[in-house]
């Protein structure tokens, strides 16, 4: 039976949310689709590339209409966006942002980032580490969120999940923080 790129796409992230990253295999997804792993890897040339669009797949179903106007709250959507599309999804944070750093995929929050930094006048030499400090601090906090989360309700640990530092608030401390340096410059 074939499947199509789109179906064997839909099938993983399917697979990921229900059993978690370490049951996304090749071989798994192939048995699961009644396919030869071989069958898999004619629409996704290594399990890099599938995990590539499984994270762009996440960053997609998550998206959701821009409705801000200031910078401040332009970049607040794009982080809530970014952080809400990962927890929607079991590993979630930890596919996206490894998909990120090995740079092979889940570029558009900081693509977007780094245009709302651009757009509101942020020095040319700052937009990259100022994109990048924003979603070390959404991967971060989201990977914490989501360990913590799977760990309780699999009651390997006991953890208040009040315990968890407030997202907005860090998020605010942090755009203080760029809109103070470009006060002061």
């Amino acid at each position: 039976m074939a499947h199509h790129r789109s179906d064997v796409l839909a099938h993983a992230v399917a697979l990921l949310d229900a059993h978690g990253l370490a049951a996304l295999t090749m071989r798994r997804l192939g048995a699961e689709l009644g396919v030869q792993p071989s069958a898999i890897y004619h629409h996704f040339p290594s399990k890099q590339a599938l995990l590539a669009a499984v994270a762009d797949e996440i960053l997609a179903r998550g998206a959701r209409p821009r409705t801000a106007a200031a910078w401040p709250d332009r970049l607040r959507e794009v982080c809530s966006e970014l952080r809400h599309a990962m927890l929607g999804c079991t590993d979630g944070a930890d596919v996206v942002a490894t998909v990120w750093a090995f740079g092979l995929g889940a570029a558009a929050p900081v693509v977007e980032l780094e245009k709302v930094l651009a757009d509101a006048d942020v020095p040319a030499e700052l937009v990259p580490v100022a994109s990048r400090a924003l979603v070390h601090y959404v991967f971060g906090h989201a990977f914490e969120e989501q360990t913590a989360r799977q760990a309780v309700s699999l009651g390997a640990v006991e953890r208040s999940l009040e315990s968890l530092p407030d997202f907005d608030l860090g998020l605010d401390l942090v755009i203080d923080g760029l809109r103070a340096r470009l006060a002061g410059s």
